[in-house]
């Protein structure tokens, strides 16, 4: 597909609650789009926004140069008419049809010939590597291979764009982990524009070409994954992107490119702010050492945990606690003094009164 999709100005309420806010993004073409946020953030309804299972209370989207939808000029387009490919959190396989027929279903509607839907059912059961499946019934499959149907069933119709709702979150960590990199080599294959729903940051993290976070029905950032990630746009995103989480850690600007923090001071470039801020630093951006050669701030370690590739060490100094990653198994001990060294380059500075970032 050549067309962006162009969302102006969307809002949609329920009653009095605003669940999209005057949204306006544009996905370009062969995009893959994930939609991140908490529950209840409105991620899902601006999805069926865009699919047409929902009506906004204002706004217009386009597919291209195609208006879809337009509060104003009362246009609205069934879904059916929108070229568009859905995946749900629950498969929506027909219990009673066999996977051949749960596929051609739509494509009956297409009217297609006999010999045409053969080798549509073929070619997309072999992209989900699901060939030979095609006289199974739903009960017959476990929940990954359902899931993998519900995608050949949206490749065999070949729309513009996919649309998937939180499509992988019913299935166990393993196979979550196999249909990422299914999904990702699909829409590497396919290039087809992909919007995506979901609320687990390490599918948007590892899927994504653009991450759009959201918050109570506004788009806080969107970006590419390592932006997003190095450069949260705000707290909000700062703290709701990564695992272990940002370390946060408000202070007072001391100096030209110094904050106080209160039991210790931190370099940071301060862009002639002045006043309260929030300094951000991910763990992994935290370098420790056992002694205090290298002039490091002394803590303490207050938890070691071990997780195999890498450990998470929790220090603490007074009320002051931060989260550091180290790669491998530590051989730091709990209660041990430890010190630590904060990489400049990687620190971010917010403003404590709006929770923006601060840049040049």
């Amino acid at each position: 597909m050549e067309n962006p999709i162009i969302i102006k100005n969307l809002t949609k309420k329920f009653g009095n609650v605003v669940a999209v806010n005057n949204v306006s993004l544009t996905i370009e073409p062969g995009t893959f789009l994930t939609l991140l946020g908490p529950s209840g953030c409105g991620k899902t309804t601006l999805l069926r926004c865009i699919s047409g299972l929902e009506d906004p209370n204002e706004g217009e989207i386009y597919i291209g140069d195609k208006l879809i939808y337009s509060h104003v000029k009362g246009i609205s387009l069934p879904p059916g008419q929108r070229e568009l490919g859905l995946v749900f959190q629950n498969y929506a396989l027909w219990p009673h049809m066999n996977v051949y027929k749960n596929i051609t279903f739509a494509l009956e509607i297409q009217k297609l010939s006999k010999e045409d839907m053969d080798k549509r059912v073929k070619d997309s059961l072999a992209e989900v590597q699901m060939s030979g499946y095609e006289d199974r019934y739903p009960r017959e499959m476990s929940g990954g291979q359902q899931q993998r149907i519900a995608l050949a069933r949206m490749l065999a119709y070949r729309p513009t764009v996919f649309l998937m709702d939180e499509p992988l979150s019913n299935l166990d960590a393993r196979l979550r982990m196999d249909m990422r990199t299914e999904l990702k080599r699909l829409h590497h294959v396919s290039g087809a524009t992909t919007v995506y729903v979901t609320h687990d940051q390490i599918e948007a993290m590892t899927m994504s070409t653009n991450i759009a976070v959201m918050k109570e029905g506004v788009i806080q950032q969107m970006d590419t994954p390592d932006k997003v990630y190095h450069f949260p746009s705000n707290l909000f995103v700062a703290d709701f992107i990564g695992n272990p989480k940002v370390n946060l850690m408000p202070g007072q600007v001391s100096g030209k490119n110094m904050v106080d923090l209160g039991r210790f001071d931190v370099p940071v470039k301060t862009y002639n702010q002045k006043g309260e801020v929030v300094i951000g630093i991910r763990p992994e951006d935290i370098t420790l050492t056992t002694n205090s050669d290298n002039g490091g701030v002394e803590f303490m370690a207050y938890s070691v945990l071990p997780s195999g590739a890498e450990t998470t060490i929790i220090a603490r100094n007074g009320d002051t606690e931060l989260t550091v990653k180290e790669m491998g198994v530590s051989k730091i001990q709990m209660d041990q003094k430890i010190w630590l060294n904060f990489n400049e380059d990687a620190i971010n500075l917010y403003d404590k009164a709006t929770g923006n970032l601060i840049t040049k």
